[in-house]
C-alpha cells in the first residue's frame, strides 16, 4: 500500500474555491501590499530591549563596569535599526503617505523613544522596587525581576506605551499580547499607569485602554478595568476614541476578582475588596466591600450509639 497521498484532480477546484474567499472577505487578507511587521522580530526587539533595561539579568553575563559602554553602544546601533524597519513597516501598512513620508516619520520614533529609554527604565525599576516592598513573600528584588510574571507584563506595557504615544500602529499590540500570552495579564498599550504600580500573582488581569492609574497603585490578580456596554455610531460600528475605562487615583489597592467597569474614579487611597462588581465612582479613602456570604458547615463528628454518624448543619 502506497504512503503517498494527493488532492489529484480535486486540487485545482479547493484551491480556486479558497482564492475566492480571499477576495471575498477582504478585512482578512493582506495580499498585493506592503510588507507587514514581522510579529517574531518585534518578540525579539522585546527580548533585547529588556537585557538594556536590565543588564546582566538578560542577555550577557559578562558585563562589567568597564565593557558596559561599548556594549551599551553596540546593542543599541543594532536594535535602533531593527526597530525603525519594524516602525517603517507599520507606518506603511497603514499609510496613504508617499514612503519618503513614513520613512520620515520612522526615523523620528525611533529617536524619540531610545530619547525617552533612560525615563522608561526609571519607571520600571520603580515597579520592581513596588513588587519588592509589597509583597513579603519577594526575598530580594532579584526574584522579582527574575520570575514575577508582572516585571514582564508591566515592562512590556511601559516600553509598548512608548511607541504608542508616537501613534506607531501594530507594534504596541503585538508586544503586549505577546506578554499577555506568557503572563495572562492584559494591559492594553493606551492605558496610562503612573510609578510604583505593582500587580500581585498577576493571572487573569485585564487593563483596558483608557483606563488610568496613578502613583503607587496596587492590583491583585483575576482584576479587570473594563467597559460596560458599547454604543454603536449611526453606521452600525462600535463607538472608538473616548474615554470608556476606569480611572484609579494614586494610592489604591484592588483586590483578587474584582470588577470595575466604564468611566467611573476611584478616589485616592481607596480600597476595592474582592469579588466587588462597581460601575460607579468611589471617593477617596473609601473602603468597598461585597456583604460577607452566608456559611453553612457541615458537622459529620457526632457518633450515635451503634456507630452511626449523625449529619447536622450548625
Amino acid at each position: 500500500m502506497s504512503n503517498n497521498f494527493s488532492l489529484g484532480p480535486k486540487l485545482e477546484t479547493l484551491a480556486t474555491a479558497l482564492e475566492d474567499s480571499y477576495f471575498a472577505y477582504r478585512r482578512i487578507h493582506h495580499i498585493n501590499t506592503v510588507h507587514l511587521p514581522a510579529r517574531d522580530e518585534v518578540y525579539e526587539i522585546t527580548r533585547r530591549l529588556f537585557a538594556l533595561i536590565f543588564p546582566g539579568f538578560f542577555g550577557r553575563q559578562d558585563l562589567t563596569s568597564k565593557n558596559i559602554h561599548q556594549y551599551l553602544t553596540t546593542e543599541m546601533d543594532g536594535i535602533s535599526q531593527q526597530m525603525y524597519q519594524l516602525i517603517y513597516q507599520c507606518f506603511r501598512c497603514r499609510s496613504k503617505n508617499d514612503p519618503a513620508s513614513d520613512h520620515k516619520m520612522a526615523s523620528q520614533a525611533t529617536e524619540r523613544f531610545f530619547g525617552e529609554l533612560a525615563h522608561t527604565r526609571e519607571l520600571m525599576a520603580n515597579d520592581v522596587l513596588a513588587s519588592y516592598k509589597g509583597d513579603p513573600a519577594a526575598q530580594d528584588t532579584d526574584e522579582v525581576i527574575f520570575s514575577y510574571p508582572a516585571t514582564i507584563a508591566i515592562g512590556t506595557y511601559r516600553l509598548a506605551h512608548t511607541i504608542w504615544k508616537m501613534a506607531v500602529p501594530l507594534m504596541p499590540r503585538i508586544m503586549t499580547e505577546h506578554a499577555h500570552s506568557q503572563t495572562g495579564i492584559d494591559i492594553h498599550p493606551g492605558a496610562q499607569i503612573g510609578k510604583g504600580f505593582f500587580i500581585d500573582h498577576g493571572t487573569g488581569v485585564v487593563i483596558g485602554e483608557t483606563a488610568i492609574i496613578g502613583d503607587n497603585c496596587k492590583l491583585y490578580q483575576g482584576v479587570t478595568l473594563g467597559a460596560v456596554s458599547l454604543p454603536y455610531d449611526e453606521t452600525g460600528l462600535i463607538k472608538r476614541n473616548y474615554k470608556r475605562h476606569p480611572t484609579l487615583e494614586d494610592d489604591v489597592v484592588v483586590y483578587s476578582n474584582a470588577t470595575i467597569l466604564g468611566n467611573v474614579t476611584i478616589g485616592k487611597g481607596s480600597t476595592v475588596g474582592g469579588g466587588v462588581f462597581l460601575t460607579q465612582s468611589v471617593p477617596p479613602g473609601c473602603t468597598v466591600s461585597t456583604r460577607p456570604a452566608e456559611l453553612r458547615y457541615r458537622n459529620r463528628c457526632v457518633v450515635l450509639g451503634g456507630g452511626r454518624v449523625f449529619d447536622y448543619w450548625i
